[in-house]
């Protein structure tokens, strides 16, 4: 028996796919990943805050470390056959999607950004569910990580996924409209309408995880060895709001809140995250397509920053909330309302990570490494260096 991890050298991937091989220690847990993140980070002239070994470095340190059951294959679910050689030979019971170009401002940066993102996440998710389909892969569940910025910013409580609507008298269940803000969103809300219909044609079986904003530094295994440590990115493309707070803060950089920062965002914790992904992939074949709001909270960004400050103070840190004009176009006050009840009963297991104390950890976390985030300071704006051939140096601008 074999589990398939998609973005398996990620910041959500690596944890994962140590989580993996530690709840099913009899299956191997074959990742796959063509490392673009490393190349896009550093593309954007920035670099993880937690040193990262060379995968191949990783991966023997995690084999001496326990997990044994863990293999490594480098490519590009884009190459041709590549996808149709790993199904066909590893046959999984369960492929646990992650791979994609996860960001919205590097998806904005210019029209090749733009075609890059979707073609990418698009492409590997269609050829995941037809590789599935044409080699008679049955029994095989696919969990994907989407976003729950598909939904966009609606003035009305957000199901998980589904909404009834009645028109003309006459009612029915429908998924919810894709009203996403960014390239990169509008790419998920994408991937979103072809499972529905790979289910609804085929009968497979969906386990569709529609993820908050994930953040902090560790999760259990991570936490083992710093040889296990999953990268930390902050700057303007790949750290999410979150990271980016921390990251400012351990630098003494004042905290930049776009605009009014009065909307709220969904979030989860790195260590949630992981544990819902494990546990939807031990989920069983049904012939169901499922959604579930993968967030433990909904905190605007100021509350958020204030959180961070006061996080930092517990580690002896004083650090500043400046309010800066909002270079994203979205909606300056939003009190976003989010269903999680599936979410929460049938894919967390528990009581989630507490906010203030996941903040602590995370900025105790990345402050002996304080040096490489102050060396990076201009990679909290936006703008530098000018990106050229995003994702793909045979794209010109």
């Amino acid at each position: 028996m074999a589990v398939l991890l998609t973005g398996g050298d990620g910041y959500l991937g690596w944890p994962t796919a140590l989580r993996l091989a530690r709840r099913f220690p009899s299956e191997r847990i074959v990742y796959v990943d063509n490392l673009a993140r490393r190349r896009w980070v550093t593309e954007c002239g920035s670099v993880s805050a937690l040193p990262i070994p060379a995968p191949a470095d990783r991966l023997a340190a995690a084999r001496s470390l326990g997990y044994r059951n863990l293999s490594f294959i480098e490519g590009d679910l884009l190459e041709p056959g590549l996808v149709y050689r790993i199904l066909s030979v590893h046959r999984p019971r369960v492929i646990v999607h992650l791979a994609a170009q996860p960001s919205a401002p590097y998806s904005e940066i210019n029209g090749a950004a733009a075609s890059f993102t979707q073609h990418n996440n698009n492409e590997a998710t269609r050829r995941l569910l037809w590789g599935i389909r044409e080699l008679g892969l049955t029994e095989t569940r696919l969990v994907e990580t989407t976003t729950t910025g598909i939904y966009g910013a609606p003035e009305y409580p957000i199901p998980e996924g589904f909404m009834e609507v009645e028109r003309g008298g006459r009612r029915d269940r429908i998924p919810h409209p894709g009203m996403a803000s960014s390239w990169y969103h509008m790419s998920k809300a994408h991937d979103a309408a072809n499972l529905y219909l790979a289910n609804r044609q085929w009968g497979l079986s969906i386990s569709e995880l529609r993820t908050g904003i994930v953040y902090g530094a560790e999760t259990a295994e991570t936490g083992e060895d710093p040889a296990l440590g999953t990268r930390f990115d902050f700057d303007f493309y790949f750290g999410v709001v979150v990271n980016r707070f921390c990251a400012q803060a351990l630098s003494d950089h004042p905290l930049t809140v776009y605009g009014l920062g009065a909307q709220r965002k969904p979030l989860i914790a790195l260590e949630d995250a992981v544990e819902s992904l494990a546990r939807a992939a031990a989920r069983p074949p049904d012939g169901a397509y499922e959604i579930f709001n993968q967030a433990t909270s909904l905190v605007s960004i100021r509350d958020l920053a204030e959180g961070v400050s006061e996080a930092a103070k517990a580690c002896g840190i004083s650090v500043e909330v400046n309010q800066v004009p909002n270079p994203r176009r979205e909606k300056e006050q939003h009190l976003m309302e989010m269903e999680n009840t599936a979410f929460l009963q049938e894919l967390l297991g528990g009581p989630p990570q507490g906010l203030l104390e996941t903040l602590r950890a995370t900025i105790a976390r990345l402050s002996p490494h304080r040096r490489i985030v102050e060396a990076h300071l201009d990679r909290f704006l936006s703008g530098l260096p000018a990106v050229k051939n995003p994702g793909n140096p045979a794209v010109t601008s």
